[in-house]
């Protein structure tokens, strides 16, 4: 993987050469990415989030926006931010695992700190592809980040900083720069649950990032809605005051371009990087191997669960295949997949699975053996909002469910169209390369998104594709007690494979008299 990334850096700089007219004919233009945490998009009303609202409707919509799986943030915030999926990102999941720095249990990327110690023992690898604050900094311009998330999605944004900045509400990087950022906007917020963080991430925004000698691209981050309704729920009064307080956010930044008229100059791309669902789950994964006698214990290196990931010693494909098939049965559990057998294959080797390269998840060194989603079903909360997981807790995402992966995408500003709504599926994979035409720089080829045409008010290139088809692959298996049968729906539009959502059924077989 280092040699695709510096084959990719080498690429980038001949590039930047190639398009140096395009560069000076936008140079004046720049870009702001804002994304709302855990965003469902029946969120967007005139009632809960107005400022929202009202930009979604004068700008470009694109209707069939993707979330990357697994729905979770870091897998999302590095997605966006290299163009590319966790087979070439090696971000796999919100924990990963990685036995050079702990043998026993998943790393939280959530944490800086733990991104750090994967950076340390993978010599500099993090990340196993090149991402926007690169290429923009090849190119001599500047990327930064603004978040009142967490450290590790605010790193994930742009890991190397990259000559720019990382502003979040509880770090700085560099560090030479707090003593800027505090001139600025004074000290990090006291308490960081309050509403304070976002008011204070967007003044620093303000401030520092659209300020005249700002970057050429900046992204904010708000970690609401979704941290509000993993613990309170869907719906609920404190996760409805959460919505109200990004978009008044959100309200604040779109009324500063306006007043300084930088609406002509800056193009604002939004999206999120899940859905949500309401869950009802009470056994984890790790809980029911170790139940059923596959995993020794919470702590044993036989068995290594991180969220869905499974690891398995050695890669004994006698274990893989028992603990597939003891997974297969209990109605907790969704969609299953494993390797294929071979290249270009989009069933996996065990019975009843489908691969890793059907989702985009073949890293090459760090996939799991086996990659487990906790099954789903249509259910309403109390409150009337769609979308049941079968995982713990009070709610939240990560799942193959449509309420999970289907997101919203918003677009306005110079380079879009007004009051248009597209068809064609996209994803967050699909961000950066758009960004990085919108500063007249070509993205390198190893990055899996696209530029996002339709939404833009400039003809596509002939050989744009521009009719998308639907397709079903499906894997099934029969066993003593019944069936499993799995289906993955994606969307193709010419070579970019958009993943839409999966399904499980089983029959179980009716004991005989």
């Amino acid at each position: 993987m280092k040699n695709v990334k510096n084959i990719a850096l080498a690429l980038v700089i001949l590039a930047t050469g190639a398009s140096a007219q395009a560069q000076q004919q936008k140079k004046e233009l720049k870009t702001l990415i804002v994304f709302f945490d855990g965003l469902r998009p029946d969120y967007i009303t005139p009632e809960a989030m107005p400022n929202l609202y009202a930009f979604k409707k004068a700008g470009a919509f694109g209707k069939q926006h993707h979330s990357v799986f697994p729905t979770v943030t870091r897998v999302n915030s590095s997605a966006y931010s290299t163009g590319s999926y966790p087979a070439k990102t090696g971000i796999l999941g919100n924990t990963v695992y990685f036995p050079e720095v702990d043998k026993t249990k998943g790393l939280n990327t959530g944490e800086a700190y733990d991104l750090k110690r994967i950076d340390s023992a993978t010599n500099g690898h993090l990340l196993t592809t090149i991402s926007l604050g690169e290429v923009l900094q090849n190119a001599g311009k500047k990327m930064m980040v603004f978040s009142s998330g967490s450290t590790g999605q605010a790193l994930l944004q742009n890991h190397t900083v990259s000559g720019g900045a990382i502003v979040n509400s509880s770090m700085i990087l560099p560090e030479s720069y707090k003593e800027t950022v505090f001139s600025a906007v004074g000290p990090f917020p006291k308490n960081d649950k309050s509403p304070a963080k976002h008011v204070w991430v967007t003044d620093a925004l303000i401030k520092l990032g659209l300020s005249p000698d700002g970057p050429a691209v900046s992204a904010i981050w708000f970690s609401d809605p979704d941290g509000t309704a993993h613990s309170d729920g869907i719906g609920t009064v404190t996760a409805m005051a959460s919505i109200k307080t990004v978009d008044e956010q959100f309200g604040r930044i779109i009324n500063y371009l306006k007043s300084q008229k930088l609406d002509e100059v800056y193009n604002v791309i939004i999206s999120t990087d899940h859905g949500f669902v309401t869950h009802v789950g009470k056994t984890s994964i790790a809980n029911y191997l170790i139940e059923k006698g596959l995993k020794k214990d919470k702590t044993s290196q036989d068995v290594v669960v991180a969220e869905g990931a499974i690891y398995v010693k050695d890669h004994n494909p006698d274990v893989i295949k028992k603990i597939v098939a003891t997974l297969q049965q209990p109605e907790f559990i969704g969609a299953i997949f494993t390797k294929g057998a071979k290249p270009g294959d989009m069933k996996g080797w065990v019975d009843g699975t489908i691969s890793f390269e059907a989702i985009h998840w073949n890293h090459p060194t760090r996939a799991a053996d086996i990659l487990v989603d906790e099954n789903w079903d249509n259910r309403k909360n109390q409150f009337g909002y769609e979308g049941t997981g079968f995982s713990g807790g009070v709610a939240g995402h990560g799942g193959f469910s449509p309420y999970e992966v289907h997101i919203a995408l918003i677009a306005s500003g110079p380079s879009f169209k007004k009051s248009f709504e597209g068809d064609l599926p996209t994803a967050n994979v699909d961000i950066t390369p758009t960004v990085l035409h919108l500063a007249g720089l070509q993205a390198p080829e190893v990055m899996d998104g696209r530029v996002i045409y339709e939404l833009l008010n400039e003809k596509a290139p002939a050989s744009t594709p521009q009719k998308a088809k639907v397709e079903n692959i499906q894997s099934s298996v029969k066993t003593p007690w019944g069936s499993y049968k799995l289906t993955l729906q994606r969307t193709i539009l010419g070579k970019y494979a958009y993943t839409d959502f999966t399904k499980t059924e089983r029959v179980i077989n009716t004991p005989s008299k």
